[in-house]
């Protein structure tokens, strides 16, 4: 995992269908994959108040790419208010790396953690109109080295597409918006302990002035996705399947009863 250091200046561009990374974020806390809802054209993950996280990043594909992380509107890895042009993550053909902090130096990071909203580090520094998002903008680079292995079979994982739903009336559309309106964000992402996390420097040359890909991921607690409708209030548990007999069908084993 490198820092890229040499880069051209850039200007922001629309979001990309083109998916050269792929962005996911694990709750490092219970060890769950927050598994995104699709909700009016964004995505959506629900935070836990107090729990570290981190952003996994992943190159789909045979070249290097660099990857400049937002989060909450801040550079991860400067500090800085987030625009493409700045320094980034730079990934190695099909690499797959998990960024846990606020990049203090090429040693260590500050950890990621889901907090209320007044102690996110975008708050705490002047900056809190952009709290609840997570953003990569991805560059190609120039004139790159091509690989002619393939990429692994096992490990990659691409972002799902988002289901295409039916235009909602007039009426709902408003309504939904209405709530989203009625609800203010509740969490950001604080500035917490300090953890090893060695990186080192490269040079990369970027392909174009504009990034290749563009994708935001929006977070809130729990209650929060309710209130504004991204989650049901009352949501439905799936039922167990039982086609017959399960060779696993309890966790630990459980003593012998007393004759």
């Amino acid at each position: 995992m490198l820092i890229a250091t040499t880069a051209l200046a850039t200007a922001c561009s629309p979001v990309s269908a083109r998916g050269l990374v792929d962005v996911a974020v694990v709750d490092r806390d219970s060890g769950q994959w927050l598994e995104p809802v699709h909700h009016r054209g964004k995505r959506w993950i629900a935070g836990t108040p107090g729990h570290r996280y981190g952003v996994r990043l992943t190159n789909t594909s045979g070249e290097r790419v660099l990857v400049v992380l937002s989060v909450d509107g801040v550079n991860a890895v400067t500090g800085q208010t987030a625009h493409p042009s700045q320094a980034g993550y730079v990934l190695s053909p099909w690499q797959s790396t998990e960024i846990s902090g606020w990049r203090k130096s090429l040693d260590d990071v500050a950890q990621f953690v889901f907090t209320d909203l007044p102690d996110s580090y975008a708050a705490r520094t002047g900056r809190p109109d952009n709290v609840g998002v997570i953003g990569v903008a991805v560059f190609e680079e120039s004139r790159p080295i091509r690989y002619d292995y393939p990429p692994p079979v096992a490990g990659m994982e691409r972002d799902r597409a988002a289901s295409k739903a039916a235009a909602p009336a007039a009426d709902a559309a408003a309504s939904g918006a209405m709530r989203e309106q009625s609800a203010p964000q509740r969490i950001g992402t604080g500035h917490g302990q300090r953890e090893w996390s060695p990186v080192s420097r490269t040079d990369f040359v970027r392909a174009s002035r504009s990034p290749s890909q563009v994708s935001e991921l929006r977070y809130d607690d729990h209650d929060n996705l309710i209130a504004i409708g991204v989650l049901p209030r009352y949501p439905r548990w799936p039922q167990p399947r039982r086609d017959g007999p399960e060779a696993f069908p309890n966790g630990f084993v459980a003593d012998p009863p007393r004759w």
